[in-house]
């Protein structure tokens, strides 16, 4: 435990998913933990499941507002700050583009900006995704020196965020205690997740209401990972940035699967049913909006300057996923799960 015991983090967007699983991953290795996020949007929700609410210093607010991510951090003066808050689901962009700007890009200007203002050191790593490339739908895997773009707001915006972070490391940041990088995680799956337009919740409420799962895209392409497996990648680097070394690790960085496990939305599909059967059916519209055929990443970068590599294959992923999802639907204690899970993986410490 010894670099994150009593270590002050603040993690925004805490109440999600991957927030969730992450402050799980900080509290057993001893850290004092804060967030600042907006409440859950699912019900149910992982943060509840596991109580974080009582066991983190757990504060509600919307990272758009400046005054109130500046006087959060001035409460807190934090040490490590995994910047996680975001609007991260793409068809959601496409009906509300402008929250999605706001909140991905000015919103990650607003958390930087406040970290500025401390003038103490700080490491400080903000989470994007493997779509702020320029998708050509290739099959190169894309490099963190790639170009950024992207068509719908989602990827566009975060591909934004990239280059608000690459101005404060550029503008103000350089000199300063303040050690910046930014993380590029692929398709994450985990038990917990029960957000909208994810396959796998999908999945586990189409079984639970005996319904058929209704599958878009299926000959999609996408680095699927353990959500585990990118929030080690985020500890590590964090780490990196708080020592000696720091500036070898300011940069971008690629947190993906082995190449042989970037997988299709139907293999995926057809993985999970070999741990929990059901019936699915394309629902694949024509008129949906744009999303990217293939992406692929390439962790070089993480592997060679990092250290890190994906400790859980694709198939251990998957039934890690949906053993939870299947087991907490037949009354298991979902955070003794999460818990296991995290001893499993080798994250608790």
């Amino acid at each position: 435990m010894g670099f994150w015991a009593g270590r002050r983090v603040l993690v925004t967007g805490h109440t999600g998913f991957k927030g969730s699983w992450l402050c799980e991953m900080l509290l057993a290795r001893g850290a004092a933990v804060s967030g600042l996020a907006l409440a859950p949007d699912t019900r149910p929700a992982l943060f509840d499941q596991l109580g974080l609410a009582g066991r983190v210093d757990h504060a509600l607010g919307d990272i758009r507002d400046s005054s109130l991510v500046a006087a959060r951090m001035r409460d807190l003066r934090p040490e490590v700050v995994l910047h996680l808050a975001a609007q991260p689901l793409v068809r959601r962009s496409y009906r509300e583009p402008l929250e999605t700007w706001a909140t991905n890009v000015m919103g990650t200007a607003h958390v930087l900006e406040a970290v500025r203002r401390l003038e103490a050191p700080c490491a400080v790593v903000v989470v994007t995704t493997d779509k702020v490339y320029e998708n050509r739908e290739w099959e190169h895997p894309y490099r963190e020196t790639d170009p950024l773009g992207g068509h719908d707001p989602y990827s566009a915006s975060k591909a934004g965020t990239e280059l608000v972070a690459e101005s404060w490391r550029k503008s103000f940041l350089a000199g300063s205690g303040v050690r910046l990088a930014t993380a590029r995680a692929g398709n994450v799956i985990g038990g917990g997740d029960w957000s909208e337009d994810r396959i796998l919740p999908d999945l586990a409420r189409a079984l639970g209401a005996g319904s058929p799962l209704l599958v878009r895209n299926r000959h999609a392409v996408r680095p699927w990972q353990h959500v585990l497996d990118p929030l080690e990648g985020y500890l590590m680097l964090a780490e990196r940035l708080a020592g000696p070394e720091a500036a070898g690790f300011e940069a971008g960085f690629n947190f993906g699967p082995e190449p042989a496990d970037q997988r299709s939305v139907g293999a995926l599909v057809e993985a999970a049913r070999v741990h929990w059967a059901g019936d699915w059916t394309d629902a694949t519209d024509p008129d949906a909006p744009h999303e990217a055929g293939r992406l692929a990443l390439s962790i070089e970068r993480a592997r060679m300057v990092l250290g890190w590599q994906p400790r859980w294959d694709f198939a251990r992923a998957v039934a890690e996923t949906v053993g939870w999802y299947r087991e907490v639907a037949a009354g298991a204690d979902p955070a003794e799960r999460v818990r296991a899970q995290i001893v499993a993986f080798g994250g608790g410490a």
